[in-house]
């Protein structure tokens, strides 16, 4: 199978055009969805794509609880129950859950299928749908169990941004601006002076992370670039039960106060990104977070369970300016404390 995965662009209707051409001819298709995507995005795309109206279903739990082995299995159950074979192809409808667990499922089954993303959700159109990483959680670690197996296609449909709450969107939005800060300053100062970003930005932002991805497919070196704020959010996003986008947001900025430590990042850019953080989040009606020492310890052994660690040491992405990441930079138990103490951001309710 191809490393690289196609994006579409053009949404729904471009993948109905897709699946009308002979490579998609005898497909048997399973739409795997949510309860709110079944509500609110399934209507959307039976109604474009006719190749799925006659398509199978399976519904999964809302978020994070879909991501276990227990509910792969019951997946690979149901097609198994459902007769299908090598030519059957899994359509993930959902975001970045749906995304992760259906690409783990179709990696695993008969060896390999095909599968299709259509993420519903901003953070999952700029990140989760694309690369080709499957996982579920496993042992309280956040995917810690998965496979590089790329989507075939993966489509970029603005359309399912309508249903979404504003704090969904700036879960998206968080990813988006870590994706500037490692690859592009300009874009990432374009972003810190607006509230809501374009959609020509977020198809500038999907496209630089599958450049990334087709550079270093298996994340063994530029790729891991795409992790910068992700080692102290993961622990964030399990520890306090955050969002992704949000954990990663919260965790760019102990990332950023690190780099001004230890790598030379300006302290001017530091202070830009707080400042704005700190509106972002309270524009969703926020209250204040912090950690004290009792739960730093707490969060340290999440951290090291990180997978980008090696040798017993906890490995950052850092930063020397916007747009000059450093990779695997050992951080210390004292930095990291350091880190959390100095965070003084915003939690929704």
């Amino acid at each position: 199978m191809s490393t690289n995965s196609k994006i579409l662009y053009g949404g729904l209707r471009t993948l109905s055009r897709e699946l009308d051409k002979e490579d998609w001819q005898g497909a048997r298709y399973t739409i795997l969805l949510d309860e709110n995507t079944f509500q609110h995005c399934l209507p959307l795309l039976i109604s474009q794509v006719g190749a799925l109206q006659e398509a199978e279903f399976i519904e999964v739990p809302v978020g994070e609880e879909c991501k276990s082995l227990e509910v792969a299995a019951q997946v690979w159950q149901t097609l198994m129950e459902g007769e299908a074979d090598r030519q059957s192809v899994i359509v993930n409808l959902g975001g970045g859950c749906v995304c992760d667990l259906g690409g783990f499922v179709a990696a695993g089954y008969k060896r390999g299928i095909r599968y299709i993303h259509v993420p519903t959700t901003l953070l999952s159109m700029v990140d989760a749908a694309i690369g080709g990483k499957t996982a579920i959680n496993f042992g309280g670690v956040k995917n810690s169990i998965g496979h590089f197996y790329p989507s075939s296609l993966t489509v970029i449909d603005p359309a399912f941004l309508k249903t979404l709450p504003q704090e969904e969107m700036l879960n998206g939005q968080m990813e988006m601006v870590k994706t500037a800060a490692v690859t592009d300053p300009e874009l990432f100062h374009q972003m810190l002076s607006t509230l809501h970003f374009p959609l020509s930005t977020i198809k500038d932002i999907a496209r630089i992370k599958a450049h990334v991805v087709k550079a270093d497919p298996y994340d063994h070196s530029i790729r891991k670039i795409l992790n910068f704020g992700h080692t102290f959010g993961h622990a964030i996003e399990v520890y306090r039960g955050l969002p992704h986008g949000l954990a990663v947001g919260i965790g760019m900025k102990a990332a950023m106060y690190l780099s001004v430590k230890k790598t030379g990042l300006p302290e001017e850019i530091y202070n830009a990104y707080s400042q704005w953080l700190k509106e972002q989040l309270l524009s969703i009606n926020s209250q204040l977070l912090s950690f004290n020492l009792k739960e730093i310890e707490q969060m340290l052994p999440l951290m090291r369970q990180d997978k980008k660690n090696a040798s017993g040491t906890v490995r950052c992405v850092l930063l020397q300016d916007l747009g000059a990441a450093m990779i695997d930079v050992e951080v210390s138990d004292n930095e990291i404390r350091d880190a959390f103490l100095r965070l003084d951001v915003t939690q929704s309710k």
